[in-house]
């Protein structure tokens, strides 16, 4: 692999990469970290993908996975992470929501951000996460639901209002 295709992957999935890794582990530090041993191990095993679908679902499996191991380990388990949300977005609507969101526990605020923030599909999340497509889709009812009590704003199942759906569509 060239220096140009891993400069052109890397600028292609770092910041999903990163927002997905700090969604689950909530700390700056953490998620680089898991971004770098994600773009590590993508350039290491350097796989073959049959298109650009499944290297995208490919990368969100293994930032997932890398995050989930994280989240298991010893250190972090008895530590407390530092809060830096106010840093990863500007308005204060943004910054309301997001903080909602990282309130929500891990398997929930991971399928809100993938959904929301980088506008994959329920099946694509299925794919990523290694969960079928219902138990997508009840997670994300649950977040809603719990969004909805904490935010007081209606978040509907198949009118994806709000706050949400205006930064889904911004990043279409």
């Amino acid at each position: 692999m060239t220096k140009l295709q891993m400069e052109r992957i890397y600028d292609k999935y770092h910041l999903s990469v990163f927002r997905l890794a700090f969604a689950y582990c909530k700390n700056r530090a953490d998620a680089e970290d898991i971004t770098s041993d994600v773009f590590l191990k993508r350039f290491e095993a350097d796989p073959e993908f049959t298109d650009e679908q499944h290297e995208t679902a490919w990368m969100m499996r293994v930032t997932v996975n890398r995050a989930k191991d994280l989240l298991r380990s010893f250190r972090y388990r008895f530590s407390v992470p530092l809060e830096e949300a106010s840093a990863v977005y500007e308005s204060p609507e943004e910054h309301t929501v997001y903080h909602a969101v990282m309130e929500l526990p891990a398997k929930y605020r991971a399928v809100i951000h993938l959904y929301y923030f980088e506008g994959y599909s329920v099946a694509e999340i299925g794919e990523m996460t290694g969960r079928s497509e219902t138990a997508v889709q009840t997670q994300l009812y649950r977040a809603r639901k719990m969004l909805k009590k904490k935010l007081g704003e209606e978040l509907n199942g198949n009118e994806n209002s709000g706050i949400l759906q205006g930064h889904r569509e911004s990043e279409a």
